[in-house]
């Protein structure tokens, strides 16, 4: 049985209203600080998609105003449902943009767990939005996704895995220093922006990397920056694999 649902959330960004537009409504932009590889059309009426590890969801556009409002919906599945996102973008003095989300649609029978994931994971999508204008502003991000299952072990396992590798103390609060080295890549040397009971974010001078963990399953969101990312997604797919072996 499905059940409807919106989540709301408003920021204030360091950046302009278009460099705002650039980063929610197009492609390269929202592949430089949100999930999988993307592709928008500008225009009502256009396609919109995402691809996640070879998942694709489509969509399409349902409002396009350049510099003030852009939405998309998916298609409504067989069991009724479908996601859709509306951003809304208004300049302030100084430089910097309100951006207003509302993500809304229909979820399934777990729709309470649905919910709670993408409530939660919405502060964190908007501060590494933040992060990406105000470190990389202008430049353009390569997606880097990496799964690995982690079976039954529990949550806590998991986690300090993750700390370990990383070079992080147990809390791996705000402001720590990260670094790993995976096979074949420069180390990551870093500092850790955003630590909570399901992710750690960290920015380094060439990227912004994410490290999610959940019951059964460790993920990967990186926005690489630097010059060479050839082989990055395999090499960082081989440090995961190897984390949880």
């Amino acid at each position: 049985m499905t059940h409807p649902f919106e989540i709301e959330q408003e920021t204030t960004l360091p950046a302009s209203p278009e460099e705002v537009w650039e980063a929610i409504a197009t492609g390269p932009g929202i592949d430089s600080w949100f999930m999988g590889r993307n592709e928008v059309e500008p225009r009502e009426g256009g396609a919109a998609a995402m691809d996640i590890g070879g998942n694709r969801e489509e969509a399409l556009v349902t409002a396009y105003e350049p510099g003030k409002r852009l939405a998309t919906r998916t298609g409504t599945a067989d069991d009724g449902r479908f996601m859709a996102f509306e951003y809304l973008i208004e300049g302030r003095e100084g430089g910097s943009t309100v951006l207003r989300i509302v993500h809304s649609g229909m979820l399934g029978d777990d729709w309470q767990d649905e919910y709670d994931a993408l409530r939660r994971g919405w502060p964190f999508h908007l501060h590494t939005l933040r992060e990406y204008l105000a470190h990389f502003p202008g430049r353009t991000g390569t997606p880097v996704f990496a799964m690995a299952p982690s079976g039954e072990q529990p949550t806590q396992q998991l986690r300090a895995a993750l700390t370990r590798a990383l070079s992080l103390p147990g809390d791996a609060a705000a402001g720590a220093r990260a670094h790993a080295e995976p096979a074949g890549l420069p180390p990551l040397d870093g500092e850790v922006t955003w630590s909570d009971d399901e992710r750690i974010g960290v920015r380094t001078t060439d990227g912004l990397y994410s490290f999610h963990h959940a019951p059964g399953i460790v993920l990967m969101f990186h926005h690489l920056f630097g010059p060479d990312t050839d082989g990055a997604e395999d090499a960082w797919q081989q440090w995961l694999t190897g984390l949880l072996a």
